[in-house]
This record gives structure tokens, sequence and C-alpha cells, in this order.
């Protein structure tokens, strides 16, 4: 049996995983109904699988000094489940517990992941990692959740720029707070 591995990514309705405007995190568009639905969905074991970048955006909030009250609960059992950093760049011992480091090809890396990892793999953002496995055909599910915001002018890292083309199965579709969608899609390579 293989283990699941989920895309997680936050998009604008224009395809922008980040910004660097004013917008705040969420593009400010958080909710009670949707941190609920973060919380669930890391609330049971699993595996992160993240790119060097990812990693490097996290780390300052790794450090024994900072106060992690101030990050909603998903957050916090993110920065506490085990993770795979894949990286030939950065070595261990990493402030993340429980972090390892693959510096392998990552499609190996990801496939042998799979093959023995007893808990769901679920990567957040790590858009240049997650474009390569979803080409490379690992990625069993993309789960996007839509922000009601275009950022044309501040809008930075279109999440599916060099991917291959895929048709997507709808899985689930929820809307949380009125406003947020979270998408649930099985990709399969088109053509």
């Amino acid at each position: 049996m293989t283990a699941a591995y989920t895309f997680d990514i936050f998009s604008t309705l224009d395809g922008f995983a980040n910004h660097d405007g004013d917008w705040g995190g969420y593009w400010g568009k958080q909710g009670p109904e949707f941190l609920a639905h973060r919380a669930a969905a890391y609330r049971d074991p699993l595996r992160m699988v993240l790119g060097a970048t990812t990693y490097a955006s996290n780390a300052p909030f790794l450090d024994a000094g900072f106060d992690r009250s101030v990050f909603d609960g998903w957050i916090t059992r993110m920065f506490a489940s085990p993770v795979t950093v894949l990286s030939s760049r950065l070595t261990e011992p990493l402030d993340w517990p429980d972090t390892t480091i693959e510096s392998g090809d990552p499609v190996e890396v990801v496939t042998r992941l799979k093959a023995e990892s007893d808990v769901p793999l679920r990567s957040h953002g790590s858009l240049t990692l997650n474009r390569a496995l979803l080409n490379a055909g690992l990625v069993d599910t993309i789960e996007v959740t839509v922000f009601p915001v275009i950022s044309g002018a501040t809008g930075v890292d279109r999440i599916f720029d060099g991917a291959d083309d895929f048709d997507l199965e709808l899985l689930e579709a929820r809307t949380f707070d009125r406003h947020t969608q979270v998408l649930t899609y099985r990709p399969t390579r088109h053509g």
C-alpha cells in the first residue's frame, strides 16, 4: 500500500500563491470555519514534505525564542509533524524537530517515501517541488484553497507555471465562512 500524497496550496482567484502587498496572511480572508477545517486536516498523523525554500521561509518561526502561540492550530500541528526536506544545499541538523534532509532526486525520494510511509504525505507550498512531483505522476490529490481576492498587481508565484497539462476530477468542494473555497482534485495527465 502506498501513502497518499497531497499538494496543499493557498491561492488567489487569479492563481497566485503569495503576494508582496499589504494583504496579510490568508489575504485577510481567514474565518473560524476555515481555520477549523485546517485544524481537522492536520489533526491526524502525517509526514510533511517540503522543498528547501519553503523550509527556509518557516525556519525563523522554529527558533526556540519564537512565541508559537500566535499561530493558528493547524500551523502548530504542521510544525509538530515529522518533515522530509528535499534539498541539495541544506545540511542537518535543522531546527524543525523530527526533520530529515533528502538530497537525492525528488521524484525518487518521494516514490520511496510513498512506498515506505505508514502515514499520508502532505506538502503545503513548495511550488517548484510539487510541480515536479505533479509532472512525475506522484501527486494523488491537489487541495487548493481559493481566497476571494484578485491580486493581479501584487501577486507572486503562479501556482501551476511549469506544470504539464492535467485533467482534474473534483473530489470535494466546500465553502467556508461564506467566501473561501477548498477544492480537492485528483489529477490525471491530459492526453
